[in-house]
């Protein structure tokens, strides 16, 4: 079979590329997505998808190309990729084609956007992006619960947007519970709904959103907010996938994919008796950390172009304004880098944003923002503290653990020794 009807089988968009990057053929799904003129047989792949002059491997990226050449498999990568919607995030296949002779004549590249939700596109292109991408699309085509952790506004609702979109519940609901600030009665009401005159006000049979989310995905926003009291209820909806309505008696069955999020730390929370130890076993089959914007700096250009597309503005950032807010510690993550744009972009009167725009504080000598310490804002016992300090520099420093290891004062063995504990 041809390159090109092979690129032509693909349902997804597609290309078929020669071992010198040249673009043989596009499918319709690609030229629809992408929309550019391609000069068939001219065009390289680098070029087209990313703007780069020279192959991904000379850009500091993965070539699935040379990673298919080298091992005469299928290979794949995740590539940010240029298209009239903008950057996005997409998972590269591809797949070596073989001639007559047995020899690899062509390959072709399917690509899946990934992390595309209903509420937008998670962005980034930096190595703790990457690497949690690559988890939620691990996880994302299988039913496995998840747990999301990271500190407040580092986008845990779009990334289980993410992992509800990329499932096979996609066509079914994704049903959001606001875990904070409900009391107990209140929340069980919403979670498992009420039979009519099942209390005072209750005048009319109420569907819960457990019910809601059957056939689609369940996602338990600030799950550590949870009421103990009513955790154990939760434990057995999560085992049985039974529940019953306030003031019902039959049990009712709902059948759904569940994830959670949580900015607060669970197993201290677990060792403190704030929260049951085996419901968060329960909820902790795949943890996911999505990493914080100070970690992520590289990202910041990205999401800035991206923040100031949404709002239609037509300006941009000068050069000591992007320095200025590289040096900001953001505690507030993404969430507050969105709204310093926002702000900045009704300030600023011409078509750049300067560094007055922005409306930074600048931190005060020998101080960080609340909640930029790898072990929060109290005090805790040591050994806490320097669990916390590991995981933070294991995620933090992107280097090969000997090299970790030297930098923390460890030899390699008590180093493995350590993380292995956490």
């Amino acid at each position: 079979m041809s390159a090109e009807s092979e690129v032509e089988r693909q349902p997804g968009p597609a290309i078929a590329i020669s071992r010198d990057h040249r673009v043989l053929a596009a499918n319709r799904a690609w030229r629809e997505r992408y929309g550019k003129a391609l000069r068939i047989g001219e065009d390289r792949c680098h070029m087209v998808s990313h703007g780069y002059a020279t192959p991904c491997d000379q850009n500091g990226k993965v070539c699935p190309l040379r990673q298919a050449v080298e091992t005469g498999r299928r290979a794949r990568a995740l590539h940010v990729h240029h298209g009239p919607e903008g950057r996005s995030q997409c998972d590269v296949e591809l797949t070596p084609l073989r001639d007559g002779t047995g020899a690899i004549a062509t390959f072709v590249e399917t690509l899946v956007p990934v992390a595309r939700g209903q509420r937008g596109t998670l962005i980034g292109r930096s190595g703790a992006f990457d690497a949690m991408l690559r988890l939620v699309d691990r996880v994302a085509p299988s039913d496995m619960t998840v747990l999301l952790l990271g500190e407040s506004g580092t986008g845990k609702e779009l990334t289980a947007h993410a992992v509800h979109s990329r499932s096979a519940r996609r066509d079914g609901p994704l049903v959001t519970v606001e875990c904070t600030g409900l009391p107990e009665s209140l929340f069980e009401s919403e979670l498992f709904g009420h039979e009519k005159g099942a209390f005072t006000g209750a005048t009319t049979l109420k569907e819960g959103l457990v019910e809601a989310a059957n056939g689609g995905t369940l996602f338990l926003d600030e799950i550590g907010d949870v009421p103990l009291g009513l955790q154990v209820k939760l434990l057995r909806l999560l085992e049985s996938g039974t529940y019953r309505r306030v003031g019902g008696v039959e049990p009712l069955r709902s059948d759904f994919r569940l994830v959670c999020a949580t900015n607060r730390d669970l197993e201290t929370m677990v060792r403190g008796g704030q929260f049951r130890e085996d419901l968060y076993y329960r909820i902790h089959a795949f943890p996911i950390r999505l990493p914080p914007l100070r970690a992520r700096l590289e990202d910041l250009p990205l999401l800035v172009d991206a923040f100031l597309a949404e709002i239609r503005c037509g300006k941009r950032l000068d050069a000591g304004a992007l320095e200025a807010l590289s040096s900001h510690p953001f505690p507030g993550n993404v969430r507050e880098l969105r709204n310093v744009i926002g702000r900045a972009a009704l300030l600023a009167d011409g078509d750049v944003i300067r560094t007055e725009h922005l409306g930074l504080e600048a931190a005060p000598t020998g101080t960080r923002a609340e909640g930029a310490w790898p072990w929060g804002d109290e005090v805790l016992p040591l050994d806490e503290v320097e669990r916390r300090y590991l995981r933070w520099a294991a995620e933090q420093v992107r280097v090969g653990r000997p090299e970790l290891a030297r930098r923390l004062g460890l030899s390699e063995r008590t180093l493995y020794r350590k993380l292995s504990e956490l």
